[in-house]
């Protein structure tokens, strides 16, 4: 994460003389900027950057002030101070490996570095190395100090220990016991350590050297360049080079507190300078949010210790249990009072910021927003990733959008906006799944990302183009009279995702304006001839390349202009010394017949040490003539690096040249210190709209989100929900097609594309609670989660898997499944599954969706049958809509109150004697669970079996109830008995092709014009198959028949037959209209085929994973093949 600004600004800091003179003015780009008034503004680093160097007070830090702090750092710990030391020993109480236990040993807690003055190299004398780290320690207490040494990062004391656990490397000096702990990293591995600490949730502050030449008996400067924290990388450098930096989720500070209203969860975003309070919140709400979103410190209210059973172990019984188990594996502190300002004291303790820096508040407040899903909605609809359950975000757009878009589709669904956003979401997506016109690629970048770089003037070339982008692509959308209409709406969702509102017309003006301010400073032309590198004679293009292409082409050369021209001048310098003096020996060389081993000599560019030399090698006459050249190659000297070591044996080079060198990289340097400078202030000015660029960035990010999804759905053959908002007329009837009612017509599970034509369509007119029953497998679960997914998409304004649905913007969607037992809680499985349902009861009211499957499965039966007959009655009396399914069919004889619950069922039929799922909604109760049925399906022994039977015969035959009740209406089952196949070749192709007939026939509504062709063992379709979509059985020479679909039947034939066996294969084929139908077709036959007794290839073919494959032939509608 870090490894680009730190390969490139740190790594390469001696081959990069323009930082050099950059770093020997450090503040100089920076005093001259004023801070913005905008809230977003962070003046942490214009303002209190500081540096320690020869004693002279920089930034607020004065001689007699360091004294003060040596003073009290060696003899007397503040409470604040002890505080700190007491949080970094519980962090090494973790440690584990050998060689850090060792380094803790050592460790003195009377200063903050954790140093023992007694030990070798443990002095805190004023003016030393320790003393100064000591300093920068003293302003970030709980940050990983890392300082700059010659060519390593190095850490002493308390962090060095940390280094070695976590960082994976070595103490310095081995394990010595007479030395203070210290280790450190090369420069060229510091990405690889601030990840390693990073992810290991520790914040890093990096010290950087002041480079370039130090006076005699003076120490080299130092200052605080930056920090690292989880979710907000390392920057220091950034704008001097030409790669872009991948930023990372935000990792706020988290505060929880409990109130009477319920949980209260507040997330502090440093970068951003900004806050979000969630209140009201269920435990089950607030572990979704936390699950959701890694923080970088966690701080919990002691407002969570008073919970219902007035316990003093917080989790111990009842509520907060759940809660209690997510906080405990993390890392946390206690805090008490007032807990908005208490928390922002601990957020800027945390950072180092001062007290007048402020936060924002970015909550909108919206009437009538959803709840936020609970934890097990959110897990068993896939809204957050678990094992085992189709993933919602995966369907709801194409697999090539991800990152940012993606994100904010997962945030909505768990947190669903409010009816009037939700109709903006839905008419945007709309409105773009209709446009005709381009659209434009909506470029996405972080929101935090902006902040940072511009607050640090740290934003580069392409991240400035980046930004461009983003403006031009906004106001393209304004000028298109299709996108326009587009942009307005998404300025509201917007709005809810940001904090700001910002007037439509003053958006687009000041997009205006910094589109504009970057394009009149950034060199966006690549036909601009002057800001190519210099090219000179004699001298390698390489060097001149290398030297220059930092700056070139990064702004417009009319803003360096006197730059530009010192640098050619000197490049003409450079290159005119060098054909001086070394030409004239070149030329003498080539002159000369040089034998094998005679002499040799070039213009060389020495890369490592940024110079052109003359490499050579015997070229000095053993007898001086007076010839050309000799005069040169006396004034050539030895080459030395920029520590004056001799290069080597064959580097030479002369004073007029290294004169010339130093001048062109003096004017190199100029011209990139002056672009980096006019970067920095284009930073600076573009940070005073650092709002607008939020909110636009944010805008494109929802634009992608919600065309993406357009493009998806479109695909999938969803469709736009009606969604309604509730009545508040109290008098309106609830079954006049008001908000109390939700219908999905052709509703499918939403892991399935419905492209495909072979999912199990089933309509949902809800308008009360349901008690719903079925088999095992018959398709109750898979229902639920249907319901539950189609609901939510529908109230956060998406399109849903259905061919029609009208939804209510229900105030919350709650779904309840299987539970698992909690030991961390010490709680069983139906200790959870009764926590939930408590949450569920509780929160239940007449604009709810409650979707309960097989209530009260963990306990015994005839108590959790009454348990659930009375959970039934509490929903029904709160007036909510739902599902609760069960296998409990003793809640049928209880003695309910419940007035509008509907009884239904997951449809089975007869078939030969068993029963089977339809998987479809009917009315009625079904008490047959299938049981013995699933389990012989699933591999239990047939003896186990057998013996259940006898038990249940033995013992619940007089209660056996089979298939479903119908108020009015009774299932039977088809007397037709299904006979084998004959053997007889023509008799089976002509069986065969009866059988395909019929069941394709009633599938497509057309019985007459169907036409069953045969294809001989040698011979192939005829022409008119070609283009046409074809479904197609092969008669294998195994007699297996194998079923398929193409748009290309002769080449699907020819690889068949090209396959080992099946040389002689016969077909049969169908052509039918599209791909989609064929694709019905091939799943519909397998299935069928099968159920009439011919042997498939390929029966697996016909699984999926839905409701299931319903038999679209009635029991009469069987072939019988005699």
């Amino acid at each position: 994460m870090h490894w680009i600004a730190t390969r490139n600004a740190v790594v390469s800091l001696p081959r990069w003389r323009s930082f050099a003179f950059l770093f020997r003015s450090p503040f100089r780009t920076h005093s001259s900027l004023k801070p913005s008034p905008l809230l977003l503004l962070n003046t942490r680093y214009s303002e209190r950057r500081y540096c320690l160097g020869d004693g002279k007070s920089v930034k607020g830090i004065t001689t007699a002030s360091s004294k003060k702090v040596k003073t009290k750092s060696t003899d007397v710990l503040t409470d604040k101070d002890l505080s700190h030391l007491l949080w970094w020993k519980e962090r090494l109480q973790t440690c584990k490996k050998p060689s850090t236990l060792q380094l803790i040993e050592r460790l003195m807690y009377t200063n903050l570095l954790g140093l023992d003055p007694s030990l070798r190299n443990g002095s805190l004398k004023d003016g030393n190395l320790n003393w100064e780290m000591l300093q920068f320690k003293s302003r970030f207490p709980r940050e990983v100090l890392l300082c700059r040494v010659g060519d390593f990062y190095e850490a002493i004391g308390i962090d060095a220990c940390i280094l070695v656990e976590y960082a994976g490397l070595n103490p310095f000096g081995g394990l010595r016991s007479d030395s203070v702990p210290k280790a450190g990293c090369p420069v060229v591995n510091l990405r690889q350590t601030l990840d390693d600490l990073t992810r290991n949730g520790f914040s890093v502050c990096i010290v950087e050297e002041i480079q370039g030449p130090t006076p005699a008996r003076s120490r080299k400067g130092r200052f605080i360049s930056g920090h690292a924290h989880p979710g907000s990388p390392y920057v220091y450098g950034l704008v001097g080079v030409d790669h872009d930096l991948d930023f990372p989720e935000p990792m706020p500070v988290v505060g929880i507190s409990r109130s009477a209203r319920g949980y209260c969860m507040i997330s502090i975003f440093e970068t951003m300078k900004a806050y979000s309070l969630d209140d009201g919140l269920t435990e089950e709400a607030l572990v979704t949010k936390l699950r959701t979103r890694r923080c970088h410190h966690l701080f919990l209210h002691a407002s969570l210790r008073h919970n219902a059973s007035g316990t003093c172990r917080w989790g111990e019984f009842g509520e907060g249990g759940l809660l209690w188990g997510e906080c405990s594996g993390r890392n946390f502190e206690w805090f008490e009072g007032d807990t908005l300002s208490e928390l922002l004291t601990k957020v800027r303790d945390v950072y180092g910021l001062d007290d007048e820096v402020s936060f924002r508040n970015v909550n909108v407040p919206l009437e009538n927003r959803p709840r936020p899903l609970h934890l097990g909605t959110a897990t068993q609809i896939g809204a957050l990733p678990t094992e085992g359950i189709p993933c919602l975000l995966k369907v709801l757009l194409p697999s090539t959008c991800s990152g940012l878009p993606s994100l904010y589709l997962r945030d909505l669904l768990l947190n669903p906006p409010a009816y009037d956003i939700a109709l903006k979401i839905q008419e945007t997506c709309k409105l773009m799944s209709t446009i005709t016109c381009s659209v434009p690629e909506f470029t996405c970048v972080s929101s935090a990302k902006l902040v940072k770089l511009l607050e640090q003037r740290e934003a580069n070339y392409i991240e400035f183009c980046r930004i461009k982008n983003v403006l031009d692509e906004v106001l393209h959308m304004h000028r298109h009279p299709e996108l326009v209409e587009i942009l307005k709406l998404l300025m509201e969702p917007t709005w809810v995702a940001t904090g700001l509102k910002i007037d439509f017309e003053t958006f687009v003006n000041e997009c205006h304006w910094a589109s504009d301010s970057i394009g009149e400073m950034i060199s966006l032309d690549d036909d601009e001839s002057h800001q190519n590198v210099s090219k000179c004679a004699n001298v390698p293009n390489e060097f001149f390349y290398d030297m220059e292409s930092s700056w070139r082409g990064r702004v417009k050369g009319i803003h360096i202009e006197e730059e530009i021209t010192q640098v050619a001048k000197s490049a003409e310098a450079l290159s005119l010394a060098v054909t001086e003096d070394f030409h004239p020996i070149i030329s003498r060389i080539k002159a000369m017949a040089a034998s094998l081993g005679g002499s040799k000599g070039e213009i060389v560019y020495a890369k490592e040490h940024e110079s052109v030399w003359f490499k050579g090698k015997r070229f000095t006459p053993s007898v001086w003539g007076g010839t050309a050249g000799e005069e040169q190659i006396k004034q050539l000297k030895p080459a030395f690096d920029s520590k004056g070591k001799k290069v080597g044996e064959e580097w030479f080079t002369t004073q007029k040249v290294e004169t010339a060198l130093v001048r062109y990289h003096e004017a190199s340097e100029n011209a990139n210190a002056r672009v980096l400078e006019l970067l920095r202030e284009l930073s600076a000015k573009l940070q005073t709209k650092i709002n607008v660029l939020v909110f636009a960035s944010m805008l494109l990010v929802i634009a992608k989100a919600l065309f993406s999804h357009a493009c998806e759905g479109r695909r999938r053959k969803w469709v736009f929900p009606t969604l309604v908002g509730f009545s508040t007329d109290e008098a309106a009837n609830p079954l006049d097609g008001g908000a109390t009612r939700m219908k999905l017509t052709g509703l499918s599970p939403y892991w399935f594309d419905v492209a495909s034509g072979t999912a199990v369509h089933n309509t949902v007119d809800m308008q009360s609670l349901f008690l719903l029953t079925g088999p095992n497998g018959g398709g109750k679960s898979s229902l639920l989660r249907s319901i539950c997914a189609a609901a939510l998409l529908g109230i956060c304004g998406f399109m849903v898997p259905a061919e029609s649905a009208y939804i209510p913007h229900f105030d919350s969607i709650m779904l309840h499944m299987k539970s698992y037992d909690s030991p961390v809680d010490g709680k069983s499985s139906f200790q959870v599954e009764m926590s939930e349902i408590r949450s569920i009861v509780s929160q239940a009211t007449s604009r709810s969706l409650v979707l309960i499957d097989e209530i009260c499965r963990g306990t015994e039966t005839a108590k959790g049958t009454c348990i659930a007959g009375s959970v039934i009655e509490s929903l029904d009396a709160s007036g909510c809509l739902g599902i609760v399914s069960t296998h409990l069919h003793g809640i049928f004889d209880l003695p309910l109150t419940a007035k509008n619950v509907t009884y239904k069922a997951m449809g089975a039929e007869n078939v030969e004697g068993q029963t089977k799922p339809t998987w479809k909604l009917t009315d009625g109760v079904c008490r047959e669970s299938l049981a013995f049925e699933t389990a012989k399906r699933e591999g239990v022994p047939e003896t186990i079996i057998q013996r259940a039977e006898a038990l249940y015969i033995s013992v619940y035959a007089k209660d056996a109830s089979f298939g479903v009740v119908r108020p009015n209406k009774t299932e039977t089952s088809s007397d037709n008995e299904i006979s084998k196949p004959v053997r007889s070749e023509r008799s089976l192709e002509k069986d065969l092709a009866k059988a395909i007939l019929k069941i394709c026939g009633i599938k497509m509504n057309e019985p007459v014009g169907l036409e069953c062709l045969s294809i001989g063992a040698r011979e192939l379709p005829p022409p008119s198959t070609v283009g046409s979509s074809c479904v197609y059985v092969m008669k294998r020479p195994d007699k297996r028949l194998y079923i398929g679909q193409t748009d290309d039947l002769e080449g699907r034939i020819r690889a068949h037959r090209a396959k080992e066996g099946l040389q002689g294969s016969s077909f049969l084929y169908l052509v039918v209209q599209g791909k989609s139908m064929a694709c019905q077709l091939e799943t519909l036959l397998i299935n069928q085929l099968h159920e009439q007794g011919y042997s498939l290839a390929n029966l697996a073919d016909g699984k999926h994973r839905n409701f299931g494959t319903s038999s679209s032939l009635t029991a009469s509608d069987v072939v019988s093949i005699s």
